[in-house]
């Protein structure tokens, strides 16, 4: 039976979204590439695809909020602003990351207890970056959360594929399978390149009963 191998094995990047990763999983196959192993997992699945592109994404150093340690130059109110965040300070400028200090400004301007960032917000942030738009704001990615503005979209193949895998191996069809993620992937190439929805339904398991008994 084949099991899921393990990183140093796999050689690109589609191998690799096969196979269902843990948050910490992914944390500990970043540190081992010597590249940025913070974020949630949006982030560092891009990062990990960037790597099997060539593009090396180091390490962020710690933000300490400091404007002597800021990429940017900042002036007195820039710097003020960096301690004390409102709708209107700079996102670059404040050092935004996916940290406890941010999640608890968004959980008191929504008023969302246990506040959670969503994948566009974090496609955004990693745009804004990107492209060092300082003029990008803590309140335009409040918009990006209500859906109000469209900065950047994530690619939402990896949540369907999330939701697949969940829906497979929750499935009491499928409990006899001994290696569900093998069988799921199996059922996910079929069903990613049709026109059909994305999602796995117990048809699906006779529909390709051949294929799964045979690379089972």
């Amino acid at each position: 039976m084949t099991k899921r191998p393990s990183f140093t094995a796999i050689k690109s990047y589609e191998d690799f979204s096969k196979y269902y990763w843990y948050r910490e999983e992914l944390q500990t196959i970043c540190k081992s590439l010597n590249i940025d192993a913070s974020g949630m997992k949006a982030e560092l699945n891009h990062n990990i695809e960037e790597y099997f592109k060539g593009n090396f994404i180091p390490p962020k150093k710690s933000n300490t909020f400091s404007p002597s340690v800021t990429k940017h130059h900042t002036s007195p109110k820039a710097a003020t602003s960096i301690i004390t965040l409102t709708p209107q300070t700079s996102l670059i400028e404040c050092g935004f990351c996916f940290n406890q200090r941010f999640r608890d400004f968004f959980s008191q301007q929504t008023g969302i207890d246990n506040f959670k960032f969503n994948v566009d917000m974090v496609a955004t942030v990693r745009k804004v970056k990107e492209t060092n738009d300082i003029s990008f704001t803590l309140g335009d990615l409040l918009n990006i959360f209500y859906g109000t503005k469209t900065y950047a979209k994530y690619d939402k193949v990896s949540l369907q594929w999330n939701k697949f895998v969940h829906d497979f191996c929750t499935d009491p069809a499928t409990t006899h399978f001994k290696n569900k993620l093998k069988t799921a992937s199996i059922l996910w190439k079929k069903v990613r390149t049709s026109t059909r929805e994305k999602i796995y339904t117990t048809e699906l398991l006779e529909e390709f009963s051949d294929i799964i008994n045979k690379e089972n």
